[in-house]
């Protein structure tokens, strides 16, 4: 993404600069030294800066002095014809206004959010003897409880969905539910208790709404617990139906209460806001946490001048944000921000109770914020791959390959098994639009002759099979099937053996490559191999590279997922059976801890080593052999 005020830094015209100046001059004999927001307007009347101060005298009369402003500030100065001033009793209510302001002007000068949708949120209702849970989007009016927010529909979708299978809750509407004289379908398949025609009493009912509560509110493995022992007794007493219906239980709050590296007790409820900027571009990831466990993210991409900084764009994000929602009563952000002090009393005003605005710089909170950046990156890749940077890119890789053109077409090979069982090919392609999905390809390895894991072999398969079936198919060309560039992931070998091929075939105008991770496997140090010459490294920081890395990425994403696809179906018997040390014992253990063996391959390490009698070293065993 470009930012609208990236050709600001042009040097405005002297002799229109200081008219700006004058105007600025004018207002400060009757401007006073308290706090307020200040707005510049230009001629036709638009606002082009909204600005908020301690001392609107001594932050107004900082803009008359040319020389110690940015080349944009400069310009803006120039383009003022008016000025509009709002007080305030303190700093903290003009940080609010200057957000709220923002918002409805959109400045040209200003840190911009532009995506600012409200957020939904689970509601277990209140003023009935038969709560409902239900999704919730919007002023907070009705009675009962309110939990979130979540990152999008879906994530509320898919969590009151469990919620139903875990705790049987009804989602029908007062008037359907005093309709009703058989249960529903929904009672049926197990997501419902039907309170509706009286299959649960009131008492019963209550108690499930308040376990569905003290899940939302944090306390998810005290409830899982609970259930393992009211399972294992309904087992022991022979009764099998109830036992299978707390087993259902258990594995639907498996869905949502796993901690897959990212949950965190001791969080509580919090926000975690992180930024990451490149090449003038930033994306700021939000992730929530509510009661230790995460409600999902979303990324957001501001629009800023191209020399502002994370900590400023962080900032300026941040009074944004929550200005039409409920700050939670922390917050962790990536950079440390220059008014922090002041925007946690700000935002702790707007919401009448304290709220913590840090900045972690060591243990798991960092690890979370190094988590958000991680994420925050790849967002940005991704936005950068789907615009027209993408089309820059292709130039760039086109001058550091030496290719006769940008490549219209790039596909990229790898390759996926497990001691050479379920093994396969993938091939993922992108192009000046980005990623084609729809053109992706996979390929059973079907010589059975070779070693196991030979990957020389599987790549020379791979590469037989898909160029053969191009030459039969369009012998031409004339199609748009032929790729201009094909990487390999892998070095000098892997490249090799794509040479044969290509020689066998007698192709000769397709350019190849092979992208290999450099010394211990660093992201940032990879070597590109190139016909008939020295290997070469681009810089780190490069875009190209950051580009390369990611088809590259891709490309394994994709052939792990096709690989661990194969693998599943191959496996009749349970997916534990093939997992090396795991004994009927600890069988035993996953399965009335987690539910399902599914449940035990989506556990992240934190869960798995939750159980009774699997170590740390077995949970990595496990954890891999489900992820590897």
């Amino acid at each position: 993404m470009t930012s609208k005020n990236s050709n600001d830094d042009a040097t405005p015209d002297a002799d229109v600069a200081p008219d700006g100046v004058d105007v600025i001059k004018g207002y400060l004999k009757t401007l006073p030294a308290a706090p307020g927001v200040y707005r510049m307007v230009n001629g036709p009347g638009d606002v082009l800066y909204v600005g908020k101060a301690k001392s609107l005298a001594k932050r107004v009369a900082s803009y008359t002095n040319l020389k110690r402003q940015s080349n944009r500030l400069r310009r803006m100065i120039s383009e003022t014809h008016s000025m509009e001033f709002v007080t305030t009793h303190t700093e903290a209510e003009a940080l609010l206004l200057e957000a709220n302001l923002i918002k409805r002007y959109r400045p040209r000068y200003n840190i911009l959010l532009r995506d600012d949708k409200s957020f939904p949120k689970i509601l277990l209702t209140g003023g009935h003897s038969f709560p409902r849970v239900v999704k919730h989007r919007g002023a907070e009016t009705g009675k009962g409880d309110y939990f979130g927010p979540f990152a999008s529909v879906w994530a509320v979708n898919e969590t009151v969905t469990v919620l139903q299978r875990a705790f049987l809750l009804r989602t029908c509407s007062n008037s359907v539910f005093s309709n009703r004289s058989r249960p529903c379908l929904l009672f049926q398949i197990k997501r419902c208790s039907a309170p509706c025609v009286g299959r649960i009493g009131e008492d019963e009912y209550g108690a499930l709404v308040a376990e569905a509560r003290a899940f939302l509110s944090g306390d998810s493995q005290k409830i899982q617990q609970g259930l393992a022992v009211r399972m294992q007794h309904a087992s022991d007493d022979q009764d099998y139906e109830a036992a299978a219906i707390f087993r259902d239980r258990i594995q639907a709050l498996t869905r949502i209460q796993a901690h897959q590296d990212i949950n965190l007790s001791g969080v509580g409820d919090a926000d975690l806001i992180a930024a990451f900027q490149d090449g003038g571009n930033s994306c700021i990831q939000v992730f929530f946490f509510r009661g230790g466990r995460h409600f999902g993210n979303r990324a957001y991409f501001p629009s800023h001048a191209a020399d502002d900084t994370e900590a400023k764009i962080l900032e300026a994000f941040i009074g944004q944000f929550y200005d039409n929602k409920e700050s939670p009563r922390r917050i962790l952000v990536s950079h440390k921000l220059e008014n922090q002090t002041l925007i946690a009393d700000a935002l702790g005003v707007k919401a009448d109770r304290k709220v913590e605005v840090s900045c972690p710089e060591r243990g798991d909170k960092r690890k979370l914020i190094g988590h958000a950046l991680a994420n925050a990156r790849e967002a940005l890749g991704r936005r950068l791959s789907d615009s027209a940077s993408q089309r820059r890119l292709l130039d760039g890789l086109a001058d550091a390959l030496t290719l006769d053109a940008p490549p219209d077409r790039i596909e990229v090979y790898d390759n996926s098994h497990v001691s050479g069982t379920s093994a396969i090919g993938a091939m993922i392609v992108a192009g000046p639009d980005g990623l084609m999905k729809n053109a992706y390809r996979k390929f059973n390895i079907k010589n059975k002759e070779m070693a196991p894991g030979d990957d020389y072999a599987m790549m020379r398969e791979v590469l037989e099979r898909r160029f053969a079936r191009a030459i039969k198919e369009d012998p031409d060309r004339r199609g748009d099937q032929w790729p201009d560039l094909v990487l390999i992931d892998g070095g000098a070998g892997q490249l090799g053996v794509a040479l044969e091929v290509f020689s066998a075939l007698e192709i000769d105008d397709v350019a190849v490559a092979g992208i290999a991770k450099g010394v211990e496997r660093n992201a940032g140090r990879e070597r590109i191999f190139l016909p008939g010459r020295d290997p070469i490294s681009l810089k780190p920081r490069d875009p190209v590279l950051y580009f390369l890395q990611r088809l590259r990425d891709e490309a394994h994403r994709f052939a792990i997922g096709v690989h661990r696809a194969k693998r599943g179906k191959a496996q009749q018997k349970s997916p534990l059976d093939g997992v090396p040390g795991i004994g009927p014992k600890r069988k035993k253990a996953l399965l009335h801890h987690f539910g399902s063996a599914r449940a035990v391959s989506d556990a992240g390490l934190a869960d798995l080593e939750a159980v009774d009698g699997v170590s740390r070293a077995m949970a990595r065993k496990i954890y891999d052999w489900f992820n590897g």
